[in-house]
């Protein structure tokens, strides 16, 4: 998986619905809205996400790994 910084993740995660509700300090907090949930992921924005993070927000979001690449 390449590295993506918080930024590159955020912009991503609008691409596919989610919108960007706010932020506190380094981490902004990206919402997808659907019929009976709301998907809350928070995203930090350093240059490069570790790995472990950036899976946790894959994971969160419910989008494919392949959306990431």
């Amino acid at each position: 998986m390449k590295p993506l910084s918080g930024r590159e993740v955020c912009n991503i995660l609008s691409q596919h619905g989610f919108q960007h509700v706010r932020q506190k300090g380094s981490h902004v907090i990206m919402q997808k809205i659907g019929s009976n949930t709301t998907i809350t992921v928070p995203v930090p924005i350093h240059k490069e996400l570790k790995e472990g993070t950036l899976r946790s927000i894959i994971r969160q979001s419910g989008l494919a790994k392949s959306d990431f690449e």
